[in-house]
Parts: structure tokens; C-alpha cells; sequence
């Protein structure tokens, strides 16, 4: 009982006071009828309850579900927000003014609300670091078709028809078992991709019926023996449902590359340890590092059996850029095995959408560009980059975010705020306290009923479908047939108040089979030779 008054005391404080109040001045009104301004405080309290009771059982707003009554204050906080910019927005640090604005065009399109804004653009575009697209004197009709890529090497049987925007790694614990419903069910409405991330492939992933990439890490959650190495067994289970169509080796992940984690045993209910395999009262911990495979060579091999167990299906692997003679040491295991991943997805350090340590926040790992450019000009550079796809995945958003990274390289996105912002997110950074207003990173079930999955299922689906509709407009725009079409030359970026250089000046390209064949680029030759197939440390 204390905890569960403890729950509720903060949230439902002035839906508690406006009953009290009501009861208070009801009994005082009855005792002396002749005193009229009890009526009119009774009245009062009276609305303050009716509007409290509507917020409760409405089903389009969370924080009204979750903080009856006194959340209407943040609606009239919005509802002035041109004038009131100044106080409640900040700037990027990186010349982008006003980037809550972002959140504010998920919410629009969600809703399928009027996505316009009047007196022209919030950006100072004589900053540095503005950047833009060219667009075409003669602009091609827009495309209706729905944007999907094939993903699947020589050596998969079962390729996957992805569409060009998904959802990126969330795990069920970090987010609530409602906010998997409603995104998973959006991925089935809309038909894209829902990644489990690493906590494993859930009952509430598998409820909507939508197409999972299946994520597995280093803790092997829902694939893993009892001291915590990979089981084949289980894997193969999973991967033998109808609903996963890609599995995914996460290597690291851009919010902490580098760093493991650990889920308190207080915290590993009795559904998490079903899902990820883990024992109920003890610390569920995810490692640094892989143990079943050591060097790139291993590595190759351990996705050729992941494709084997999962029955022919896309196999690739996940990660943050960091030393970039380790990529290049798995492209020389690539090279020397024979065998490649279908598909590699680049996260960026600038992504995550939970919390992770300051430092790592901060300062750890490749940002998504960087790190783009980089894996697809080493695939390009060693003659593999046809056979191979590529996504990217780092603070995604709008159909701009989607033409920036396709441009460097990129066939798909993932997007984890913006599905989120979706859902309800209103980035009030309490992912890590179990207190989020909006029930959807919480494992709190009276925080979670705020979350109204059928609701947020419709808006999910509406997201992406009007996000890739942009898309669309931007590409016709552009000159172009398909968002694939994007390259360097068709991004440009301030880099000073009088000069500007396009992309393909930011991020020089390689040649097809340079690496291979010997480049002398001085920016890839230091890499290059320092990578070691059967290592992953650096040649001396």
C-alpha cells in the first residue's frame, strides 16, 4: 500500500485536492445556503473534478491520463509557443535553432494534423552548419510507390522486402510493454520493420503481428544458455517464427559503444526474465563483449550461422564506429572467409534514446555520417558493396534526416525518437527513474494504462506513412525517381558564412576495389594496414 500511494501522490495531487475541495465546499454550502460564494467555489471544484474524470478516461493524451487536471498547463504553454520560444526552446549547439520543433512535427504528423509553418524557415541560414538540398527546375511527378529494398546477399534464401524507414532498436524493459504493443502494431499497420533490440524478442513484439529484426547482443537475451552463452537451440525457435524476418548481431550501440549494462535484479520482473532468459532476482547483465566469438574471422562465421539456424534468413550485424582499422579488419575477414553479412546497420553516437553514462553520451564513438560514409566507402573500397546493405540509424526524424544519410550511402533508416515522439515521448528525460509522465519507458503498470495502445497504434502508422509521403515530395522535388537516387553532390552545407561545400566535397568517395587493389589515399592507407583478419587489435 505505501508504494502504491507513493505512486500516486504526485501525479493525482490536485485531482485529489479538487474532490476534497468539492466534498469540503458542498458540506459547507449545504450548512449555510445564504453564503454564495460557496456556490461559486463549489462550482468550481465541481468543473476542476469533471475535467479531471475526462482527462482519466480520454484516450489521446498521456500526460493527461497520467496527471489529471494540472498537465492542461503544458497545453497552454504550447498553445503560446511562437511568443513564448525564447523560454521554453533551446538551440543546438550545432547551428540548429529550435529542435523541439522536430518533436512538434512527429506530433503533426501522427495525428495527420496540418503540417505547415508560416513566416518562412526558424533557421539562420547564413550559419555555419545550415544544411540543404538542391532541388530541379524540372521536378519529377511524386511517387506513390510504398519505398522498400530488397535485403539478402548470394548466400540468403529468404530476402527480406524492407521499407526504407523502421523502427530502430528499443528493448522491451527500457520501454513498456504498451509502448511495444503500440509500435509493433504500427510497424503491422503500416507494413515496415520493428527492431526487438537487445532485451529480447517479447510476448508484446509478437502480439501485433508485425515484422521484427531481431536483435541479439551480448547478453543473447531470449537465445542464451543458463550461465549466459549462446544457445543455438533458441535461437533457432525464435528465429523460426513466420514474424522475425531479419537477425541482427549488435556490436555496440551508439549511446555507449563500448559499455555493457546492467538491469538491477529489483528491476527484472517476472516478464523480463521470461523474455530475455534471465533468473528473477539477480542482476541481468549484458557484457561489453561477444563471448562467442573473439576475432573478425569468428565473427563471419557466427553470422553464417545465425543465417543457417534463422533458415535462410538476412543476417547482419549492428554498431557504433569507433577504431576504424576493426571495421576494416572484419572486411579483410569477409575477404579471406568468403562470407558477408546482408546487411550492416550504422549507428551513430549523436543516437539513443534512454540513458547511458555522461562521458559516453558525450564523447564515445563515430557520429552517424562519419560512420556512414566511412563503412560504405570501406565496402565500396574492397569490391562488396553491391551484395551488401547498408542502414543507418541516429537522431532520424524527418524525410530531410532520411535524404541526408541516403545520400551518403545508405539504403534504409531507423528511427527510435522519432517512433517514439510518436507514441507520446515528450522527451522529459526520466527514461532511467521509472517515472515517465507518458508511460512509455516505465515498467510502472499504473504509468503504462496511460499509453493507450489502439491510439497510438493509428499513430504510429500515420507517422511513417507521412513522413515517407515527404519523402516522396522531396525526391520529385529533387529532380529524382526514388529516394535511392540521392547522392553527395544533391546535399549542401554551410561551413562558413561565405563558403559552402556539398557532401560529396564533406566525404570524398573511394573507388570501387581501391582497398583491395591498393590504394594510396594517405586517409585509408594507416587503417588499412593495420587491420588484421584473425584480430581485432591493430598490427604494430
Amino acid at each position: 500500500m505505501p508504494s502504491l500511494l507513493k505512486r500516486f501522490s504526485g501525479r493525482f495531487i490536485a485531482f485529489t485536492l479538487a474532490v476534497l475541495s468539492t466534498i469540503g465546499f458542498a458540506i459547507a454550502w449545504a450548512d449555510d445556503p445564504r453564503l454564495s460564494w460557496l456556490a461559486i467555489c463549489f462550482g468550481v471544484a465541481a468543473f476542476l473534478v469533471a475535467v479531471g474524470i475526462y482527462d482519466l478516461l480520454q484516450t489521446h493524451h498521456s500526460i493527461l491520463r497520467n496527471y489529471p487536471i494540472i498537465a492542461h498547463l503544458r497545453f497552454i504553454f504550447e498553445a503560446i509557443r511562437p511568443e513564448m520560444r525564447q523560454y521554453f526552446f533551446e538551440d543546438d549547439k550545432n547551428g540548429m535553432p529550435f529542435p523541439r520543433d522536430r518533436r512538434a512535427v512527429v506530433y503533426q504528423r501522427a495525428k495527420m494534423a496540418l503540417d505547415v509553418r508560416p513566416f518562412g524557415t526558424t533557421y539562420d541560414v547564413y550559419a555555419e552548419g545550415y544544411e540543404w538540398m538542391a532541388h530541379s527546375i524540372a521536378p519529377r511527378p511524386v511517387s506513390q510507390e510504398p519505398f522498400r529494398i530488397m535485403v539478402g546477399g548470394p548466400e540468403c534464401t529468404r530476402p527480406y522486402s524492407a521499407s526504407i524507414f523502421n523502427i530502430s532498436a528499443m528493448s522491451f524493459g527500457a520501454l513498456s510493454a504498451n509502448a511495444i504493443r503500440a509500435l509493433n502494431g504500427g510497424a503491422k499497420l503500416g507494413g515496415f520493420a520493428h527492431d526487438t533490440g537487445e532485451g529480447g524478442y517479447s510476448p508484446y513484439h509478437r502480439e501485433g503481428g508485425g515484422d521484427i529484426i531481431w536483435e541479439i547482443g551480448s547478453g543473447y537475451f531470449g537465445a542464451r544458455n543458463a550461465d549466459g552463452t549462446f544457445s543455438p537451440e533458441k535461437f533457432a525457435a525464435g528465429a523460426a517464427n513466420e514474424q522475425v524476418k531479419m537477425v541482427e548481431l549488435k556490436l555496440s550501440q551508439g549511446a555507449k559503444p563500448g559499455h555493457g549494462g546492467v538491469l538491477p535484479a529489483p528491476k527484472v520482473s517476472r516478464e523480463i526474465s521470461l523474455t530475455r532468459g534471465v533468473s528473477m532476482g539477480e542482476d541481468c547483465v549484458s557484457p561489453s563483449h561477444h563471448s562467442a566469438f573473439s576475432t573478425p574471422v569468428e565473427m563471419m562465421r557466427f553470422i553464417a550461422e545465425m543465417r543457417r539456424l534463422s533458415g535462410g534468413k538476412p543476417a547482419g550485424f549492428k554498431l557504433c564506429i569507433g577504431h576504424e582499422w576493426e571495421f576494416l579488419a572484419i572486411c579483410k575477414a569477409m575477404l579471406e572467409t568468403g562470407i558477408y553479412p546482408d546487411f550492416i546497420v550504422v549507428d551513430g553516437k549523436e543516437g539513443g534514446t534512454g540513458a547511458a553514462p555522461m562521458e559516453f553520451v558525450d564523447h564515445v564513438g563515430k557520429p552517424m555520417r562519419q560512420g556512414l560514409s566511412f563503412v560504405h566507402n570501406a565496402l565500396v573500397g574492397i569490391g562488396v558493396r553491391d551484395q551488401i546493405r547498408i542502414g543507418a540509424a541516429g537522431k532520424i526524424i524527418t524525410a530531410f534526416d532520411i535524404i541526408r544519410v541516403l545520400a551518403l550511402g545508405a539504403d534504409w533508416c531507423n528511427s527510435a525518437r522519432g517512433f517514439m515522439f510518436a507514441v507520446g515521448c515528450i522527451q522529459s528525460q526520466s527514461c532511467h527513474t521509472d517515472r515517465c509522465p507518458t508511460g512509455v519507458a516505465t515498467q510502472d503498470p499504473t504509468r503504462q494504462r496511460a499509453l493507450v495502445v489502439p491510439d497510438k497504434i493509428e499513430r504510429v502508422a500515420n507517422f511513417h506513412r507521412a513522413t515517407l509521403h515527404e519523402l516522396a515530395e522531396l525526391t520529385a522535388a529533387a529532380g529524382l525517381d526514388h529516394p535511392n537516387d540521392f547522392k553527395p553532390m544533391h546535399i549542401s552545407r554551410r561551413v562558413s558564412a561565405s563558403e559552402v561545400a556539398s557532401f560529396a566535397d564533406l566525404y570524398p568517395p573511394l573507388a570501387k576495389g581501391e582497398l583491395v587493389a591498393g590504394t594510396g589515399n594517405p586517409r585509408w592507407c594507416l587503417p588499412w594496414d593495420m587491420a588484421q583478419a584473425h584480430s581485432f587489435r591493430a598490427v604494430a
